[in-house]
């Protein structure tokens, strides 16, 4: 599904990845962890385009991100979707809008908008909110929209970076709870976090980071605290 081939990410003297090499397979979850400026919302970035790497290559579903012309990156980011800590909704939007958006933007027809729009406010139990704007919402309602929105488009791909960081205990494992459902149905997710204890509790696949490197991979759910 997703492969890192000896990939580095340099910013003038500061190397942010330093050569890694990862392989991911469909279907699979895995943790990014690691403390600050470890290069976990690097690899995100990377793989959603926004930045590129400085050599290497990252092949997603077939496709070479690396030599991926400007004008086709688009299309690549079809195959996945984002979820951010604070949510990025767009203000003057309702939840069923804000979901919407994401069909919008690439000509989806209007039937299908509005079936697939029902489908994922079923899936993320926001259908009782759908006619509310965002600041009418909780965080983790903010959240669970934030999701709906990265599934619109049947993404074989969600990437997460530090999506429970503004979130109590309490909704934080609900939040857990829907992402492991969509992993569950055939989605990959690609997770950074600091929280620990829900990396313990969902006993996923943990690659653990340090200036840039791979300090340890556990398919157990294992990480290393000695970095």
């Amino acid at each position: 599904m997703l492969e890192f081939k000896g990939v580095t990410k340099r910013y003038k003297d500061l190397i942010a990845i330093d050569n890694i090499s990862l392989q991911i397979g469909r279907g699979e979850f895995v943790f990014f962890v690691g403390p600050n400026g470890a290069g976990k919302s690097t690899l995100l970035e990377l793989v959603s385009c926004e930045e590129r790497p400085t050599k290497g290559q990252i092949i997603l579903d077939g496709m070479d991100l690396t030599s991926m012309r400007k004008n086709q990156v688009p299309k690549a980011r079809r195959k996945m979707g984002i979820v951010f800590q604070d949510f990025k909704l767009l203000p003057n939007l309702t939840v069923e809008d804000n979901i919407a958006f994401a069909l919008r933007v690439v000509g989806t027809k209007k039937d299908v908008m509005v079936e697939r729009v029902k489908e994922v406010l079923e899936i993320v139990e926001m259908t009782h909110r759908k006619d509310y704007y965002p600041e009418q919402l909780s965080g983790g309602e903010q959240q669970r929209t934030s999701i709906g929105r990265a599934l619109a488009n049947w993404p074989k791909l969600i990437m997460a970076d530090e999506p429970t960081g503004n979130l109590d205990p309490m909704i934080t494992d609900t939040i857990m709870k829907l992402f492991r459902k969509v992993n569950e149905d055939g989605t990959t997710i690609l997770m950074a976090t600091h929280d620990l204890n829900v990396v313990k509790k969902m006993k996923k696949r943990v690659v653990t980071l340090n200036k840039g490197r791979v300090v340890s991979d556990d398919a157990q759910g294992g990480f290393s605290l000695v970095l």
